[in-house]
């Protein structure tokens, strides 16, 4: 990863858009229950980062495309590199729901 990725702003709603046009993908929200029962993306799962390990409950696959999001980014990025240990290939933060500007969903799912 070169320096300037480093400092790449991830637009949450291009990656929402983007997620749709992928078959299988998964768009997966790291934060508490509750915090998703406030408000979450429509179709999001949620596994809170400090389960993260039951995330291969859900998906079992470690190749399908993962989209993982939380409130600002930082939860996202932990899961992401707890993922990767866990062998999965193709997980990727793409930020906070603070900057989504699409429909949210209260409730569990």
């Amino acid at each position: 990863m070169g320096l300037f990725n480093l400092f790449k702003h991830v637009d949450i709603n291009a990656e929402v858009e983007a997620m749709k046009s992928i078959e299988n993908a998964v768009l997966l929200d790291v934060r508490s229950k509750e915090e998703y029962s406030g408000g979450h993306i429509p179709g999001s799962k949620n596994v809170p980062v400090e389960n993260i390990e039951k995330v291969a409950d859900i998906i079992k696959d470690k190749d399908t495309p993962v989209y993982v999001y939380c409130l600002r980014g930082s939860r996202s990025a932990s899961a992401v590199s707890a993922m990767e240990k866990m062998g999965y290939t193709n997980a990727k933060s793409i930020g906070g729901i603070a900057s989504y500007k699409g429909e949210t969903v209260i409730g569990s799912n």
